[in-house]
């Protein structure tokens, strides 16, 4: 019963990215992660969107 819902790999790379992201993004505004540039933000958005795209074109095939 325990497997009904069971996510491929590559979502579960995005979905653990995108908590990832979100986690950093409160942190740095509530001053916790202040010290880490706003390039890391972009970067992390950035994987975020690559993985999507990576993920969509492998389950169209």
């Amino acid at each position: 019963m325990g497997n009904r819902f069971r996510l491929k790999p590559g979502s579960q790379l995005l979905l653990f990215l995108i908590c990832f992201t979100f986690g950093v993004w409160v942190l740095r505004g509530l001053t916790l992660l202040s010290f880490l540039p706003g390039i890391v933000l972009y970067l992390l958005i950035l994987a975020c969107l690559a993985v999507f795209v990576i993920n969509s074109i492998r389950s169209m095939r």
